[in-house]
């Protein structure tokens, strides 16, 4: 989930940034220190929106650089459990596949890409065994958030594809067109059930 976080931390520019103007050292080194942030409680930064505040520098004998009290605006990802993520296949391994979401990349296990037995074909596609339904690189996907590891720089995503609205973007329109036609079909059967009792006036032959 996309959060809008203000964060008060001191930050450190580096002695390379001294000939800019403060706020503009400070909005520079920002970015790059938040360029591949990621924390538990924050989630994964994507950009310093605005720099609302900055107090003055403060520097620490023996250290170089400069350290402005700031306050900022950051936007960020957060995953969380049971989460709707979408993504494309960027790798197929013989027990899953790996999702690209955008912002990090999340892990599908073999059993989890569809309701079917799977395996993992010769043309390095994770196929169904009934459905005949194939999974391969660059498929766009929608899928849950099921499991979260914060072990790491990252965390690492589990998902799942065996509900219900899930699955690979052409499944999810194949499964809805079924069902549309399902419910079309039992429509036009209620309804010929109800002229047929109109016209004998309820009574049964």
């Amino acid at each position: 989930m996309f959060y809008l976080t203000e964060v008060e931390d001191y930050v450190r520019v580096e002695p390379k940034l001294f000939g800019l103007p403060t706020v503009e050292a400070v909005e520079n080194q920002l970015k790059e220190t938040y360029s591949k942030y990621y924390d538990k409680e924050i989630g994964k930064a994507i950009a310093v929106i605005e720099v609302m505040h900055i107090g003055e520098g403060v520097i620490i004998p023996g250290d170089g650089a400069a350290y402005y009290l700031s306050k900022f605006k950051l936007l960020a990802w957060k995953p969380e459990l049971q989460e709707l993520v979408y993504g494309q296949v960027q790798e197929i391994i013989n027990f899953g596949a790996f999702m690209d979401l955008g912002v990090m990349s999340g892990m599908i296990h073999i059993s989890q890409t569809m309701d079917d037995y799977v395996s993992l074909s010769k043309s390095s596609s994770l196929l169904g065994k009934s459905s005949k339904r194939s999974l391969k690189l660059s498929d766009l996907c929608l899928a849950r958030i099921v499991a979260l590891s914060h072990k790491g720089d990252e965390p690492k995503i589990g998902l799942t594809m065996r509900q219900p609205g899930l699955g690979k973007l052409d499944w999810v329109i194949e499964d809805r067109a079924k069902k549309e036609k399902v419910a079309k079909k039992a429509t036009r059967a209620e309804e010929k059930k109800a002229t047929t009792k109109k016209k004998t006036g309820g009574k049964k032959k």
